[in-house]
């Protein structure tokens, strides 16, 4: 593949992937086209903001993420980090504070 092609499909990818979009490519065609998942940077700051922009309590927003209240706590105060999926379902929620809106049933 010529290098100009390699470059714009990895630009158009890494876009794809920047917007949200999924894509079928292996980890190893990514690393190929020399293509990036950025990493999830999330501060104590930002979970309190999710939370409060959520509209629920330190001890509802824990239950809806099936996690700990203290780890929320822990989490708001910056003396834990969330890991894994929970990173990643805490950054779905900065774009989308509402994702979870099913969660909480009357």
């Amino acid at each position: 593949m010529r290098k100009s092609m390699k470059e714009a499909i990895s630009d158009t990818v890494q876009g794809m992937i920047n917007l949200g979009f999924g894509t079928s490519f292996t980890e190893k065609e990514l690393k190929e086209l020399g293509v990036k998942i950025p990493e999830i940077k999330i501060s104590a700051e930002d979970i309190k903001k999710i939370r409060k922009c959520a509209r629920l309590s330190q001890s509802v927003f824990a239950k809806v993420l099936n996690v700990s209240l203290s780890s929320v706590r822990q989490w708001e105060q910056g003396s834990r980090v969330p890991t894994g999926s929970t990173k990643v379902l805490l950054d779905l929620l900065k774009k989308e504070p509402h994702l979870l809106d099913y969660r909480i049933s009357a």
